[in-house]
């Protein structure tokens, strides 16, 4: 296994120079990248029906094409899934990453073409190890295997000649075959589709692997090696596996669950890696090693738009470009892809850091956000101010969710989370006190409406019993894969369910 990690080392390294060409000039590289998709996909229904064929410039082609939100594409989605082809891509679409995001209920099916695959959910994975190897050239990540915790992928009931599922198990299943010898467990396993069935054996087949990395959405990783803790007797994951180095996560901020990863993982050596990686494609990746920024990956077969948040609520609000956007501001992001997704709304927000590179971090979903009083509280603003709560009172959290009280007759509104901890603070009062300042700090929308509690009164937090929302997610069919407690939201559906659940378990 030496010669091979000397070897894959080697390779990955390779890469870099790539990625400095797209960084010194990101803005040709998108140029030249929207030609490409727009000429692939001009003899397409889609690229027809907006004369692709005659698009020469980045202003023609927003003037012609819509921004489109899922529920927009969907019938052509739909009649791709039933097997209709060239509709929004030139290429043949056999396979469909499952997505029920958090917002809504309901499952979305994203295409993945063969382009998609290879030229960015695969490159991606690829430029993530490379980026890796060149900030830490003596790892020995390859003399052991990585474990991933994915989904799972079924066959398509309208069409027995493709198959979706979660974006990791699409990945996983189309690997390569060097991929698939350095991970862990077998595919079989991976891809199981009964979440606890999958852990069970996940903890059988793996507690005597040398494992070197794990990938995955913290919530659900954590849940992984307190399995393993659990079986094995053992007081730390690093008991079972010696020469774990590095955690690459992704799907919801790592904040929160920093203190808990440390717990479980006390080694000073341990590194943390975070990445963009969604149904839709792949965005980004962490390529320093202190910081928490993502550099935005500009040659993955992606284009680029972004939204500001002040216009997001216009019909078609006017798109900017990697050369108009500022530092600091949250931006909607709107994509066009070699999947066939055009001028697409994800429903992620972000906030550029850098602007040579072009560095972003994530600051939350169009959706996911409390504004029920024009306090505009975004997912980011949440997680520093839980994080900062935890560390001024020594707690750990396990996992949060927030809402609104909405005014009832003489009664102001107010801001309420539910928190569940795997460390209680020392002190739940001055938790809540530090969440609130924090917020007031940070937030200015905030700031004003909790001025003397003229609109908005100090929040109300609960403190959750163990396993309280891996009972919830389980009770809505949410367990493993991508799915993830959506952190805010504007009214309070997820919060009466939790909080009837809590009550009817006391």
């Amino acid at each position: 296994m030496a010669i091979l990690n000397s070897i894959i080392t080697w390779i990955m390294k390779k890469r870099i120079h790539q990625m400095e060409l797209f960084m010194k000039y990101p803005v040709d590289v998108q140029n030249d990248l929207l030609k490409q998709l727009i000429q692939s996909a001009s003899q397409t229904e889609w690229g027809k029906k907006y004369e692709y064929s005659s698009v020469d410039k980045l202003r023609v082609f927003k003037e012609r094409v819509p921004i489109s939100t899922y529920e927009d594409l969907f019938p052509y989605i739909e009649r791709i899934m039933k097997g209709e082809q060239n509709i929004l891509w030139s290429t043949k679409v056999t396979w469909f990453a499952k997505s029920s995001g958090t917002t809504n209920a309901r499952s979305k099916f994203i295409p993945i073409t063969q382009e998609s695959l290879e030229d960015c959910h695969f490159k991606g994975g690829k430029d993530m190890l490379s980026i890796y190897v060149n900030n830490y050239p003596e790892t020995q990540m390859f003399d052991g295997k990585g474990l991933t915790i994915g989904g799972s992928h079924q066959i398509n009931h309208l069409n027995p000649d493709s198959y979706y599922g979660d974006v990791s198990a699409v990945i996983m299943q189309n690997l390569p075959f060097w991929a698939q010898i350095i991970r862990t467990p077998k595919l079989e396993i991976a891809l199981m589709d009964k979440w606890e069935d999958k852990i069970a054996k996940m903890v059988e087949t793996t507690v005597d692997e040398n494992v070197t990395s794990l990938s995955g959405v913290p919530t659900w990783t954590i849940v992984l090696i307190q399995n393993i803790l659990a079986v094995t007797g053992k007081k730390t994951i690093l008991d079972v596996w010696p020469n774990l180095e590095v955690f690459v996560h992704g799907a919801v901020s790592f904040s929160p669950y920093r203190q808990l990863f440390k717990e479980l993982i006390p080694s000073p050596d341990m590194r943390y890696m975070e990445t963009y990686n969604a149904s839709e494609g792949f965005f980004g990746i962490q390529d320093q090693t202190n910081s928490e920024e993502l550099l935005l990956m500009l040659d993955y077969g992606i284009f680029y738009e972004f939204i500001p948040m002040e216009n997001i609520d216009q019909e078609q609000p006017n798109t900017l470009t990697l050369e108009e956007v500022a530092l600091g501001k949250n931006y909607a992001l709107v994509i066009s892809t070699n999947a066939g997704l055009w001028r697409y709304m994800i429903g992620d927000t972000v906030r550029f850091t850098s602007l040579n590179p072009f560095r972003i971090k994530i600051s939350g979903r169009t959706k996911h956000f409390i504004n029920a009083f024009g306090e505009e509280v975004v997912v980011e603003n949440a997680d520093i101010a839980i994080t900062k709560a935890s560390k001024a009172t020594g707690a750990i959290i396990a996992d949060y969710t927030a809402g609104p009280i909405y005014v009832q007759n003489e009664s102001k509104g107010a801001h309420e989370w539910i928190i569940e901890f795997e460390k209680e603070p020392s002190d739940m009062d001055y938790f809540a006190e530090i969440l609130d300042v924090t917020l007031r700090e940070i937030n200015s929308d905030y700031d004003a409406k909790r001025y003397k509690n003229m609109a908005l009164k100090a929040p109300l937090v609960h403190h959750a019993p163990k396993d309280t929302f891996y009972n919830w997610m389980k009770s809505r069919g949410k367990l493993g894969g991508q799915h993830k407690v959506p952190r805010l939201s504007n009214d309070r559906i997820y919060l009466d369910e939790i909080l009837k659940m809590m009550k009817s378990n006391i």
